[in-house]
């Protein structure tokens, strides 16, 4: 389907996915957070796509935050519908059977760092600045901030983010562990998009089950996790794919995976 305010390339089992409102820095309003839902909806039935790479058009910002203007009128009950609809987009893109890598080519800050977060990794230019500044206008995360932060960075430096609402640079953001890779501007589509393509060439069960290990684990303690990491693994065994990835091996080649 067409989209206003999306971008939509599909290359090589991967899709770029462009949040493409360079006016307001790719300010996420509620138009944009349903067409981005429904663009995740298409990406995921489609058994074409492997990976998702998603960024924001221009050089200053990736997504720049929630849309401040449509927000300021909400009352508490608008605000909190408006909240879920935000992290149910989210929760899709962190939860999807397909991984996500974020291309931050400039702003990530409140609603664009939430976006960037509930990704499998993010890529960030040099130019990259992230943040959750909420504070500075009197309202905290609402996004999924003030959980997938601290999980990702830890409590402390995740704390003095949310209560400063200062911005950090992509090499902060690199050194605490919020970013995978820091390159040169001119490097971060292409590199994001090679990365995807890494992944998009091993077995997609494998990568789903792996993705689920993990994502599902962090939510357990340590036994459960390893008992629910030993039940997929066993689930691998299932799969045409670990049949040919063994052989292969064995008969030194390179696997050719049928996803299944």
């Amino acid at each position: 389907m067409p989209f206003k305010n999306l971008l939509v390339e599909i290359e090589e089992r991967v899709a770029t996915l462009t949040i493409n409102r360079p006016a307001t820095l790719n300010a996420l309003d509620e138009a944009t957070l349903e067409e981005l839902g429904h663009a995740m909806g298409g990406l995921e039935a489609d058994e074409a796509i492997h990976a998702v790479v998603l960024t924001g058009a221009g050089e200053k910002a990736f997504v720049a935050g929630g849309d401040i203007f449509a927000m300021q009128p909400l009352g508490a009950l608008e605000a909190r519908r408006s909240a879920l609809l935000a992290q149910g987009v989210l929760n899709r893109i962190e939860g999807g059977s397909k991984p996500v890598i974020a291309a931050v080519n400039g702003y990530a800050l409140g609603g664009g760092c939430e976006l960037a977060m509930a990704c499998d990794l993010r890529i960030a230019s040099e130019t990259a600045r992230f943040g959750q500044p909420e504070v500075k206008i009197g309202i905290i995360p609402g996004w999924g901030g003030t959980q997938r932060l601290p999980r990702l960075v830890g409590r402390g430096r995740a704390l003095e983010m949310i209560l400063t609402g200062e911005m950090i640079d992509a090499a902060e953001a690199y050194r605490i562990g919020l970013v995978n890779r820091v390159v040169p501007p001119g490097e971060l589509l292409e590199e994001a998009r090679r990365l995807a393509r890494t992944i998009a060439e091993k077995g997609q069960v494998s990568v789903r089950l792996a993705r689920e290990a993990v994502r599902e684990g962090l939510e357990m303690d340590l036994e459960r996790a390893n008992l629910h990491e030993a039940d997929l693994f066993a689930l691998c065994f299932a799969t045409e794919d670990q049949k040919e990835g063994m052989q292969a091996f064995q008969e030194k080649r390179p696997p050719k995976f049928r996803h299944r």
